[in-house]
């Protein structure tokens, strides 16, 4: 496996750190996991492009490696990219999935397994992502989100563990935790995300890019290519 750099002293992850940081942003999981330095960041270059996939992708693997020799909570994995800084909520959302789909045939490549945890199949509500066997629940951020807790100055694409949340939950904490963001959220932006759903109500991958989606929406994940 490739070595990863770390690039936690870089500028563009320096600043998003400063963004976490922030008194007001909602996401208190984030500022946990980036209090506890288990906040992973790799920077890259253009997340319209497949330039850095060979390099994110065993990445990926690190982090779910010493995640699983430590399982702590609040551990995330994020990749901040220089660019474009010009993509509307549509074009922002297209690219995240394009980037999860090649992450996703890599790990099906290698004969990684898919979380038997969760679904595969974008439409079930049980869905998540999975890579290296772990599942995991995307939240991207661009300059032009609609929800101001997803606007950061450049592209990103938060991976979260689904491991930690089912921890939440069989510890009685998940509610309160939500809970707790939700609030913060609806203080900082003016209004709750009405986009946020539990795990099982409704498919996660309608929340991924953080544009408001209608019922009729068709996640363009294609599953794992053979």
């Amino acid at each position: 496996m490739l070595i990863p750099r770390n690039d936690s002293e870089h500028p563009l992850a320096l600043k998003f750190k400063d963004f976490i940081r922030n008194p007001p942003f909602p996401c208190v999981g984030a500022k946990s996991a980036l209090s506890k330095g288990q906040m992973r960041i790799v920077v890259a270059r253009d997340i319209a492009s497949g330039w850095d996939d060979t390099r994110l992708y065993p990445a990926l693997l690190a982090f779910i490696w010493r995640y699983r020799k430590r399982p702590d909570l609040f551990q995330s994995f994020a990749v901040v990219f220089e660019g474009p800084d010009d993509l509307d909520e549509e074009a922002f959302e297209r690219h995240l999935w394009a980037r999860a789909q090649s992450l996703s045939d890599k790990d099906s490549f290698l004969g990684q397994r898919y979380d038997p945890r969760v679904a595969e199949d974008p439409d079930n509500p049980h869905f998540s992502l999975s890579f290296g066997g772990e599942g995991f629940f995307i939240v991207g951020l661009h300059p032009r989100a609609s929800r101001l807790a997803r606007r950061f100055d450049h592209p990103v694409l938060v991976f979260n563990l689904h491991a930690q949340f089912e921890q939440l939950r069989a510890e009685g904490r998940y509610e309160k935790l939500r809970d707790s963001i939700l609030t913060r959220d609806e203080a900082f932006a003016g209004s709750r995300n009405p986009m946020l759903a539990r795990h099982g109500e409704s498919s996660e991958a309608r929340q991924y890019s953080g544009r408001a989606v209608g019922q009729d929406w068709v996640c363009p994940f294609q599953g794992r290519q053979a």
